[in-house]
């Protein structure tokens, strides 16, 4: 297995697991939170857009669609406590959002010189070092917030899927 198919791969797992968790939720579920002060999953979602359209781009720069307009602003820490339906996308826009953004990260993957995963990044987290590494990060990012949703659908009554 090469880097691209290790990429590949996280993030098909991980995109497993995503849609396994959202497919039965409805749009005031996005909402719920597991505990006072927990981020609901409809915050974790444009949170979770944002960061990977971001983090690839500073990887591997001018290669991203860009995001809608304002809808970064949605998505800041300051937003994760609003419980405002309004404020935040339908489950239909953030999964169409998520999959153009998805898309357009396994295009970069399949579409990099080996050389450069390798090459050093800034302007990332510190735990990030190359742009393999910030695209190997997608999906154990998606996967630790799932981990959070396998909590709240928990909290909503949800039976266990994995």
């Amino acid at each position: 297995m090469d880097i691209r198919q290790a990429i590949t791969a996280s993030l098909a797992n991980a995109q497993r697991v995503v849609d396994a968790y959202l497919s039965d939720l409805t749009p005031q579920e996005l909402l719920a939170r597991p505990v006072p002060g927990a981020n609901h999953i409809a915050w974790q979602l444009g949170h979770l857009i944002t960061s990977e359209r971001n983090l690839v781009d500073k990887a591997v720069p001018g290669q991203m669609p860009p995001l809608p307009d304002g809808f970064a602003r949605r998505h800041t820490r300051q937003t994760a406590q609003s419980d405002d339906p309004q404020a935040f996308c339908s489950k239909e826009q953030y999964l169409k959002l998520a999959k153009d953004v998805r898309d357009a990260t396994l295009r970069i993957v399949q579409s990099l010189p080996d050389r450069e995963f390798d090459r050093a990044v800034e302007a990332v987290p510190p735990f990030l070092k190359t742009v393999g590494e910030v695209l190997l990060f997608q999906g154990a990012h998606w996967l630790m917030h799932a981990g959070q949703w396998a909590v709240t659908r928990r909290a909503l009554g949800r039976a266990p899927l994995f």
